[in-house]
């Protein structure tokens, strides 16, 4: 797989005073956050809390009604195709070309996004997410499994600098969660911003080095997994946390847990 260099410690994706608002209802409220090259942040919260609507944003799909995203330094109200080339997102539930086959998928996506000579990096991927026997099978014949696979495949190959992923574990077995998660770490250690949403408590607290508690569109929680469990042990007097249990204290407003921010 081709080596991706970016800046160390660089921030890949700022989000600054972001609101969106529908007609019945406010989805985020006033949400800040930044996630550097080589971070893993993990979005969590209840059904409702503003995940996907906060991702979707990012990447410019739903229009933010209030404040400034960034990614790259590139302003998306400003520089909108700029922060497009640069943000691959996955969405829980990928919708493909249905006529198109796996290979055809890679290849379209190399082409949108100008990557040269992709047929390597192709075929590595196919590789590591198994899917090289289904290289020339259409999209309507693979297992929802692996649909995700192959989306996930598509958003490496755009060797993006932030990699939004929502719900990515959906449909996949034991290897292919195992292998994801591995794949996700190289994927950050290669630089990229990785932001992942998860309702999956136990693998955010093993992949992500921060994480963001999000409850009815507001910050509950934002830090690093030790920093929060710091945080958490102070406040609640107990020598031992899961992510869990710093969870459930954030969003039941328990102690002084409640919408604080640590050091990140």
């Amino acid at each position: 797989m081709i080596s991706l260099i970016r800046l160390a410690d660089k921030s890949m994706i700022t989000v600054e005073s972001f609101s969106k608002a529908y007609t019945d209802a406010i989805a985020v409220s006033d949400l800040s956050f930044e996630v550097k090259s080589g971070q893993v942040l993990g979005l969590v919260g209840s059904n409702g809390a503003g995940k996907t609507t906060t991702l979707k944003s990012i990447t410019g799909i739903i229009p933010a009604s209030k404040g400034k995203l960034c990614v790259s330094g590139y302003s998306l109200a400003d520089n909108p195709i700029d922060v497009k080339q640069r943000t691959a997102y996955v969405p829980d539930d990928p919708e493909l070309f249905q006529d198109l086959s796996v290979e055809q998928h890679l290849l379209f996506t190399a082409s949108v996004y100008g990557i040269a000579n992709p047929h390597e990096e192709m075929a590595d991927l196919l590789s590591l997410f198994e899917l090289e026997h289904k290289r020339h099978s259409p999209a309507s014949g693979l297992s929802r499994g692996m649909r995700q696979k192959l989306a996930i495949c598509c958003a490496y190959l755009q060797r993006p600098d932030a990699l939004l992923l929502d719900e990515p574990m959906t449909g996949l077995d034991p290897q292919g969660i195992r292998m994801l998660k591995q794949s996700i770490t190289d994927q950050a250690k290669n630089g990229a911003a990785v932001v992942i949403s998860s309702h999956l408590l136990a693998m955010v607290e093993d992949i992500c080095s921060h994480v963001l508690i999000l409850d009815r569109g507001t910050k509950k929680f934002l830090g690093t997994i030790n920093s929060l469990k710091e945080t958490f042990s102070q406040a609640s007097g107990s020598n031992t946390s899961s992510l869990e249990e710093i969870y459930f204290a954030a969003v039941n407003n328990e102690s002084s847990l409640a919408s604080s921010t640590v050091s990140q």
